[in-house]
């Protein structure tokens, strides 16, 4: 039993990673509705920032810092500069966009920090408490409790102020938006801005967990679809609820279905994202589209 509630855990931690990356992408889905394919690479490059700035000398909190405001301009840049052009049209060209700046972001980043793995300072203490027989790391619990943080302030900043209120009635309907005074494009920029930031800050939390480098992000990104597919693609809370639900599935079935194990445990995803779209395309949380014909 002690087992089975220790990988309950362990896929609760790893459920809030995806979580961090489903509301990155959530963010950017709301305010263009595009599905960004480069937030993994995104959040890639602001850890490799992180882990430069600490190689400097700057202390870890401040480097982190530093690589939450890097990735927000980097977010910003790309919408001005790259995204612009192709807004209005059709999304899969934004969408073709996305997976160009997935190869490029990737390949920039082996270029300036090599393709050996880092390892980046952790910001919390080491070790771990236990309730029963089952650990929790303090590295994992700061994860979540960032992770549900993040979440609050954008339900809040979404539902309390002008600009996520703005931001709504743009993924609404960006005509209508437009038309009662909405500045589309600037807040299409402040949304990639922010999924940047989140990005950044979901990364640089999970990269002393593992060696930081230019893979790092691969799978994390495929169980942050799903757990956007299965929450719904405009909803924050789902992201929370769909990372935390992916976590578990993966977990317990790589534990407990043998033919998975730890090789077949990203099919999970794949599973999940095929039955959701089928079942409620919408996701649990998300909102049907309705169009008039």
């Amino acid at each position: 039993m002690d087992l089975f509630w220790q990988r309950v855990v362990d896929a609760i931690a790893d459920g809030s990673i995806y979580a961090g990356a489903a509301l990155a992408l959530i963010v950017v889905f709301r305010a263009t509705r595009v599905v960004n394919f480069a937030q993994g690479e995104m959040a890639m490059l602001s850890a490799f920032v992180v882990w430069a700035l600490a190689q400097a000398g700057l202390p870890i909190v401040v480097a982190m810092a530093g690589g939450v405001v890097f990735g927000g301009l980097l977010g910003a840049v790309i919408s001005r500069c790259v995204m612009r052009p192709f807004a209005g049209g059709d999304h899969l060209r934004e969408v073709m966009v996305t997976l160009g700046l997935f190869l490029v972001i990737n390949a920039g980043a082996a270029y300036l920090f090599t393709t050996n793995p880092h390892r980046l300072a952790s910001p919390f203490p080491q070790g771990s408490w236990a309730v029963g027989g089952v650990q929790i790391s303090y590295q994992r619990t700061a994860v979540l409790v960032s992770v549900l943080l993040m979440t609050a302030a954008l339900s809040v900043w979404l539902h309390r102020t002008s600009a996520g209120l703005a931001m709504r009635a743009v993924a609404s309907s960006p005509a209508s938006a437009e038309l009662l005074g909405v500045d589309v494009r600037r807040t299409q920029v402040v949304g990639w801005a922010i999924a940047g930031a989140v990005g950044a800050l979901t990364a640089t939390l999970v990269a002393p967990s593992l060696f930081l480098s230019t893979a790092m992000m691969g799978n994390v990104l495929i169980y942050a679809f799903a757990a956007a597919a299965l929450g719904g693609l405009d909803s924050v809370v789902g992201a929370v609820v769909g990372g935390l639900f992916v976590g578990l599935v993966q977990n317990l079935a790589g534990g407990y279905v043998p033919f998975i194990g730890n090789e077949l445990k990203v099919a999970t995803a794949l599973t999940l994202i095929v039955v959701i779209l089928l079942v409620r395309p919408q996701g649990i949380f998300g909102t049907a589209r309705v169009e008039r014909v």
